[in-house]
């Protein structure tokens, strides 16, 4: 897995969302899948004026602490402010100006490779002296290339 480091400006994300924390994902019960399939039925691209209706965002947000705690996941698009308003089934969000450290997986499909790359992320920050500001992390994947079984994914996660 490849890292640089790159500030990135303030982002206004919508989408569809859940509250969750990694041990519930890692269990049977895990929301994430249900998240990704709303996302693909909302067809929220096609309902909100979006900036590069291509990226697609799941935004981990609303930290209860670290890790280890509860977290709100937003699957969606940068969108301009307000433009959610009337569609209340959608979630927003700013991501504040930020410093990434943004990690690229292998490829390989979906479901193996983002599950690769969170875990080298978390064995990274045990060794790390970088720290972690968990005010907003996203993966990113482009819809133009977006083969689910040949895919790689870019993490932007948020550090001091």
């Amino acid at each position: 897995m490849t890292t640089y480091t790159i500030n990135k400006p303030a982002i206004q994300l919508t989408g569809v969302s859940v509250r969750t924390t990694n041990a519930e994902e890692m269990g049977p019960n895990g929301r994430l899948p249900q998240l990704w399939e709303s996302y693909f039925g909302s067809q929220i691209a096609a309902q909100l004026p979006t900036n590069n209706g291509n990226l697609i965002y799941a935004l981990y947000t609303d930290y209860e602490s670290d890790a280890t705690g509860a977290y709100t996941v937003i699957i969606g698009h940068e969108t301009a402010e307000g433009a959610m308003q009337g569609e209340p089934i959608f979630t927003s969000a700013l991501v504040p100006e930020s410093k990434f450290l943004v990690f690229t997986s292998e490829k390989g499909p979906v479901y193996e490779v983002v599950g690769q790359a969170w875990a080298g992320i978390w064995a990274y920050f045990q060794e790390s002296e970088e720290v972690r500001t968990f005010t907003g992390d996203y993966e990113l994947y482009d819809s133009r290339n977006f083969d689910p079984m040949n895919t790689q994914v870019q993490i932007y996660i948020a550090i001091k």
